[in-house]
């Protein structure tokens, strides 16, 4: 443990809590305490309150309470080590280190520090010389302010071979010091170290203590093999683990700004300039799994800022693949892609910030850009090609670690895949049938995919009254059942909304399968009588009909022949008054996929169709009264772990959904696949 309970609490009993809030509040004198706003909120009366004696901040607004060191930690955006370290400086407190070897290495890791700022002023001084007029000239044509180059600290190398050795070599500071920052480039078959960047504009990389930790360096001539060269690895730079502009970023989206990941260091200055200066960048490589923590720990949703050619949407595709499997509640990407042929430079300087905010505001979902690549150029016009599609999309989902995220990526994947191939204005029923095969996936969105509607369960509905009908028998305990009403919704709200009219009205697709079903093959009404009269039924004219069904099965003489006892069973419904409920059944069905409920099915295929309408009908009805139960806890606590609950219920609604169309597959046994519909 590297800072031990007696450290931490010198810390604090050097620096009074007043003291290290009063950097950032402006606090009076109340009684004992100190009053002031609110650091965390914006308000007009103090709530903020401060005690040196008990050494604790407490914010009424925000119900924030803590010492100074969660006091830099909440303010400055800083982890619990970094906050100690500023701290134990402001306190005038040497740092303890765990080991000897440790303390040597943090010694080293210092001396390099020094080299690397010796080196940024050389460069900086470089180019305000009249060495640096062709750097100058560079910088000004990109539109980069002196303002601007002296705020990123930015600098030119000259081209001589041994400009910077020969500088810091008179400041005292070791050839070997120079090699290990990556300022000289060596080797056995080097006999002379020399300057690695020459005639370069040279930005310097800083680390999260905005320290220079390495450079970027941009070539003046054309023909020089390497555009950008980056310093090497070295023990105070890793690529892949530190991003350009870092310190800064992670203030200002600390204190709100938006967190946008742009490609190279002359975007990242555009956006900074422009006003977006939570802009960060890669160091010259792809994004990493390093580079994506860190920028989850600044934002829960960067956005990525590509140029707007082919090289950008591969860039995009390449971090979206590479978020897939971290991704967490509530962690996730944005994807911005520019108009063709620019990148964040020439947008700025073309269009100012409005452009920028433009192309910001039409940013992409993660889910989105990986829909259009799958989609794209493709043709789909054959089962098989769509069946690949959706081979490839499983495959993505499943690449997905958290259990949660995953589902409802595959239930968004799944509601894209139904409106991709339903043909424009001929969706036949509720979750089953299509005539046609047109894909509809295609839309200009930036990336040449759909927006995608998001996927909603079916709201629960509320049921009408239960209808009357003139069925007879000694059927007591199962007409009680007919009778009851299953539940009623939460929300009054919900209930008087413009779903839930459109639900009462219409006759759900699985309540008129069952009924078609009963309607056909009456014979199931032998061994599932009492099955059918306590299916929670919703519409009312389903309700009138089903308890007309058991009522005239109940009373006519049955025989072995299906298709005489289904003929008798429609003649008693006309008879007595069903044939209104019987045609709005048969109207609610526009398709013959489901091959189970219709005439002349084979026995095996209508048990096999029937058990499963049943068994999702029970599903669903079990997760509405689930769905009224989280409504409820969510009226009376609004917490997070009631909010989850009731959207874990909705997901769990679609799935429900979703497995419907398993029941078109039934009718192997009829010869639904030697016949054409």
């Amino acid at each position: 443990m590297r800072f031990t309970p007696q450290f931490l609490d010198e810390l604090r009993a050097r620096l009074p809590v007043s003291e290290v809030v009063g950097k950032r509040v402006k606090l009076k004198r109340a009684g004992k305490e100190w009053k002031g706003l609110s650091p965390f909120h914006q308000e007009k009366t103090p709530s903020f309150t401060v005690n040196d004696q008990k050494g604790f901040y407490h914010d009424f607004s925000s119900n924030k309470h803590g010492d100074i060191i969660s006091f830099v930690m909440e303010t400055e955006g800083v982890g619990f080590p970094e906050a100690v370290e500023r701290l134990a400086s402001m306190a005038g407190m040497q740092l303890p280190a765990v080991t000897p070897d440790a303390a040597r290495h943090e010694q080293r890791r210092k001396t390099l520090y020094d080299v690397m700022d010796l080196a940024a002023k050389f460069f900086a001084d470089t180019l305000t010389s009249r060495a640096g007029a062709k750097a100058r000239g560079y910088l000004a044509d990109r539109g980069i302010s002196p303002a601007t180059q002296l705020q990123f600290r930015m600098g030119y190398a000259p081209g001589e071979r041994f400009a910077l050795k020969e500088h810091l070599g008179k400041l005292g500071i070791p050839v070997e010091d120079m090699v290990e920052a990556g300022l000289l480039i060596a080797g056995d078959d080097i006999p002379v170290p020399y300057d690695r960047f020459r005639d370069r504009v040279m930005f310097p990389i800083t680390d999260a203590r905005n320290r220079v930790i390495a450079f970027g360096g941009r070539a003046l001539e054309k023909d020089v093999p390497a555009k950008y060269l980056n310093s090497p690895e070295t023990p105070l730079f890793h690529k892949g683990d530190n991003l350009y502009n870092l310190a800064t970023a992670r203030q200002a989206t600390h204190d709100g700004a938006p967190l946008i990941v742009a490609e190279g260091y002359v975007d990242v200055i555009a956006l900074v300039t422009t006003g977006f200066v939570g802009a960060v960048a890669p160091l010259g490589t792809a994004l990493t799994e390093n580079q994506l923590a860190l920028l989850w720990k600044m934002a829960d949703e960067p956005i990525l800022c590509f140029d707007g050619d082919g090289a950008g949407k591969r860039a995009a595709f390449r971090a979206a693949d590479l978020a897939l499997p971290h991704l967490k509640p509530g962690k996730s990407l944005r994807f911005a892609l520019l108009p063709e042929g620019q990148d964040p430079d020439d947008l700025a300087r073309t269009g100012g910030r409005a452009a920028i905010e433009e192309v910001i505001g039409l940013a992409k979902p993660l889910a989105e850009v990986l829909w259009s690549r799958e989609i794209e150029g493709g043709g789909f016009s054959t089962p098989e090609r769509r069946a690949a599609l959706e081979a490839r999309i499983n495959e993505l989902t499943n690449s997905i670690r958290d259990e949660v995220v995953r589902r409802y990526y595959r239930q968004d994947f799944s509601e894209r895949l139904r409106n991709a191939f339903a043909p424009q204005g001929s969706y036949q029923g509720g979750g089953g049938g299509y005539r046609g095969g047109g894909f509809r996936g295609q839309s200009q969105t930036g990336f040449g995919g759909e927006s995608g509607r998001r996927f909603q369960p079916r709201a629960p509905f509320v049921p009408g009254a239960v209808g009357g009908g003139p069925g007879r028998g000694g059927l007591s305990t199962a007409q009680r059942t007919i009778n009851r009403s299953p539940y009623q919704v939460a929300s009054p709200q919900l209930a008087g909304s413009s779903v839930m009219r459109g639900q009462r009205s219409a006759l759900s697709r699985r309540e008129a399968l069952i009924l078609l079903s009963l309607l056909h093959h009456p014979w199931l009404l032998h061994d599932h009588l009492e099955e059918v009269a306590a299916l929670e039924l919703a519409h009312p004219e389903a309700i009138k009909l089903r308890a007309g069904i058991i009522g005239a099965f109940s009373n006519y003489s049955h025989t072995d022949d299906p298709a005489a006892e289904a003929a008798r069973l429609r003649a008693s419904l006309d008879k007595n008054g069903y044939s209104e409920q019987i045609q709005k059944v048969e109207r609610s069905l526009t398709t013959k996929n489901v091959w189970g409920a219709h005439p002349g099915a084979a026995t095996e295929d209508v048990l096999a169709t029937w058990h499963q309408l049943v068994a999702l009908h029970r599903q669903w009805h079990s997760l509405l009264r689930e769905l009224k139960d989280a409504e409820l806890a969510l009226g009376q606590d609004s917490s997070d772990q009631n909010l989850n609950w009731l959207r874990d219920v909705k997901a769990r609604l679609a799935e429900v959904d979703g497995l419907e169309a398993l029941i078109e597959g039934f009718g192997e046994s009829s010869g639904r696949f030697q016949r054409t519909s």
